[in-house]
Formats: structure tokens, C-alpha cells, sequence
């Protein structure tokens, strides 16, 4: 998918195995879990600001279904609409690889997903191939909150 760009300063890119200190170090500092992260680092939307990367979102396919994981987005870039552009940018990319839906887990962020259609389940309703994952495995405590949105399928796909 080629670059994007929001509010034609920041630019949204595939994440490459360059860009796995940036993202880590992002999430150390906004307290998220790193686990795993170096196994799917390309798997990640990364925004950049120049040569800095000032937000990371990762996707993990798990059969016909996918994690949203990582979301982050560095302090003095928040509320500027850096994160919703790559919530935007995963949502799309999961529905064209045709997942039926995706998950994620939060601890902070329960109110935030709702406005892409993210609505909460439990722990119970998630598939077993989620459940392999290192969020679902001990990353994210039990106490986090279980979101699901079903993706649509673009025209064709």
C-alpha cells in the first residue's frame, strides 16, 4: 500500500526491521507490551515525521483473524489525528488480506475504539487462534478489555 499522509506532515508506512528500536522504545514509554513485537515488526504501520517515528500499529493474523496490537502514538503527537490514521490504515489493510474480524486488548483505551466500530466482548467469545498470541498469552493482564469488529470485505475482495 503506498505512503499516506496526515495533515500532509506525518507519512504512514509498512514498518521494516529498521524501525523495530523506534517502535519499542515508543512503546516502553506509554507502558504497552513489547513482546513479540520483534517477531512481526513488519507486520506494523509505523508514522513518521521526517525521519522519526512518532507512531506504530501492529496487525497479527491469527487464521481468519486479526490483533490489533500496539497502538501508539508519542506524546507530543497525540490529538493531532496520527492515531486515527492508523487505526484507519489497519482496519483497511486487515479487510483486504479478507480477515472477518478483528481483536484487541486495552487497558486504557476502551472509550477511544468504539468510534471505529470496535465494540467490547469477553474474553470467552475470542477464537483459540487468538488466544496463541503472545497479548492473550500473559503481555496484557487479564484484566484488559476484549474488543471485536467485524470487517467488511471491499467491493471484489
Amino acid at each position: 500500500m503506498s505512503s499516506a499522509t496526515v495533515k500532509h506532515v506525518v507519512h504512514l508506512r509498512q514498518a521494516s526491521d529498521a524501525d523495530l528500536e523506534s517502535v519499542s522504545r515508543l512503546l516502553m514509554e506509554s507502558n504497552l507490551p513489547t513482546a513479540g513485537v520483534a517477531d512481526c515488526i513488519a507486520d506494523f504501520v509505523v508514522a513518521e515525521k521526517g525521519d522519526e517515528v512518532i507512531g506504530a500499529i501492529g496487525l497479527e493474523t491469527h487464521g481468519q483473524f486479526g490483533l490489533l496490537r500496539s497502538a501508539v502514538v508519542a506524546p507530543g503527537w497525540q490529538g493531532r489525528g496520527v492515531g486515527r490514521s492508523l487505526v484507519k490504515r489497519l482496519v483497511a489493510d486487515a479487510a483486504l488480506h479478507g480477515l472477518d474480524a478483528l481483536y484487541l486488548l486495552t487497558t486504557t483505551a476502551e472509550g477511544y475504539f468504539p468510534a471505529f466500530g470496535f465494540e467490547r466482548t469477553d474474553w470467552q467469545s475470542v477464537p483459540a487462534e487468538l488466544m496463541a498470541s503472545p497479548e492473550f498469552k500473559g503481555a496484557c493482564p487479564d484484566s484488559a478489555v476484549v474488543m471485536r469488529l467485524e470487517l467488511q470485505r471491499p467491493n471484489g475482495a
